[in-house]
């Protein structure tokens, strides 16, 4: 006989795992298979057009579907569509739906997908989440358009003009007509120097020198073309890309995420694209270190910062992501989610630090989680000036919770202040609202509560 306590506790203890891993920010959604992840916002929100590993048990790669997942905060998502390649003109069943990418025109969003490793297709709907029809009924790219395969495409927007890239190895660049169903120009191969990946570390390879799943983005000024967690630069769209760095390195990983990885090592498979939202910048990217299976994979999100020169600080590969924040440990001020006149900053003891450019600059840091015993802020600092911070709930709107009196440094260094706080449940979402706030006066590195 079944004994109902039993069974009860069961269900609480099943009921609590499954909320743990819900508020778990990386993988943004565990044991899915959510893979190959490109976010955009619309409407204030973010969507990820994903790709889709079908089981945990997966011996190589079984994809039949295609992804749309949303989210308000880029911690708690939620399904929004599915995309089947026998309502596309695939038109059967089909277990190679491989990376896809999303773009919005003239009240319409454009949903495009990979037809394996050969062909790249695109859907219409009038939401980003659809419904989606194919209204080409035929591949937008065919495998004998380039030298290389038509597949694992980005979507580039820039001044209302759309542009698509795609390939492996080697890449292709096209602007799209109006209808952003058709080719404006004949493909441009895009040129790299000084190539490196996953396959080439020494820059030798000919024959492998960079990855599949090209994606660029604009910074600054700035293109960079990036094959995973790999990216060049260039003052021009079209090229010539000049080769940097990646932005994952050994020292990027927290204990616990850093193995198992790919046969290649833990550079490769790192598909995924770069962000930006609320003025900070974000790479999400697959990764298998909690799958501990190659074809099952998961997405992550880190945050991007940026140097004077433009190139990307080594990113953090962790659990708790981004958006999401623990009050037993120290904060990273540039890590916010959202801020206003906020300028981010490299600082003379490695890293970034945040510095208000104006009078009632802020940021917000939304689910802290722990802070019910705290008693104390510790701010790390400098002030040129006697410098006002108000911590409220929220926004720069919300309640008053406490206010932080800095006063000016006595030399110019970071400096460590402490500060009572009051008004904290254990689960907040903070404001920091900088007053008194003169030319440059003003630097806050990193802070922590305390007990």
């Amino acid at each position: 006989m079944v004994n109902k306590h039993n069974v009860w506790a069961l269900k609480v203890t099943l009921f609590f795992y499954i909320t743990m891993i819900c508020n778990a920010q990386n993988p943004i959604v565990p044991n899915k298979g959510l893979n190959d992840p490109h976010i955009h916002i619309f409407n204030d929100t973010a969507y990820v057009y994903a790709s889709h590993d079908k089981s945990i048990d997966n011996k190589k790669f079984v994809m039949e579907d295609w992804w749309v997942w949303s989210s308000p905060d880029l911690v708690n998502w939620t399904q929004r569509s599915v995309l089947k390649p026998k309502d596309t003109y695939i038109g059967k069943d089909f277990s190679r739906c491989w990376a896809t990418d999303a773009a919005y025109k003239n009240g319409k969003y454009y949903w495009y997908f990979s037809e394996g490793n050969e062909q790249t297709g695109v859907v219409v709907g009038d939401t980003p989440v659809g419904p989606w029809k194919d209204v080409l009924g035929k591949p937008l790219l065919n495998s004998a358009l380039t030298p290389t395969h038509e597949y694992d495409m980005a979507i580039f927007e820039e001044n209302g003009s759309h542009y698509i890239i795609f390939g492996v190895w080697e890449y292709y660049i096209a602007k799209l007509n109006e209808d952003m169903m058709s080719l404006a120009e004949t493909p441009k191969k895009i040129e790299i120097t000084n190539v490196r990946g996953p396959y080439n570390s020494d820059g030798e390879n000919k024959i492998m020198p960079t990855d599949d799943k090209p994606f660029v983005h604009k910074y600054n000024g700035k293109y960079y073309l990036s094959w995973g967690c790999f990216y060049a630069m260039s003052d021009n769209l079209y090229g010539p890309y000049d080769y940097k760095d990646s932005v994952i390195k050994e020292e990027s990983f927290a204990e616990g995420y850093d193995a198992p990885t790919w046969p290649n090592g833990f550079l490769q498979g790192r598909h995924g694209s770069f962000f930006e939202w609320h003025n900070q910048w974000y790479y999400v990217y697959c990764d298998i270190s909690q799958t501990a299976n190659r074809w099952f994979r998961d997405s992550f999100i880190s945050y991007v910062h940026y140097k004077p020169n433009g190139e990307m600080e080594t990113i953090r590969v962790d659990g708790v992501g981004v958006g999401n924040y623990n009050a037993n440990s120290s904060i990273e001020a540039e890590d916010y989610f959202k801020s206003h006149d906020i300028k981010k900053i490299e600082n003379t003891i490695g890293g970034f630090s945040i510095q208000p450019q104006k009078e009632l600059s802020y940021t917000v840091y939304p689910n802290v989680k722990g802070l019910s015993d705290k008693t104390t802020l510790e701010l790390e600092v400098i002030a040129g000036e006697n410098t006002e911070i108000e911590v409220r709930k929220d926004n720069p709107n919300g309640q008053l919770l406490f206010t932080c009196n800095v006063p000016k440094n006595d030399i110019y260094t970071l400096q460590k202040r402490q500060f009572d706080v009051k008004n904290l449940e254990d689960l907040q979402s903070l404001c920091f609202i900088f007053k008194n706030i003169k030319h440059k006066s003003f630097i806050l590195n990193r802070f922590q509560f305390k007990n």
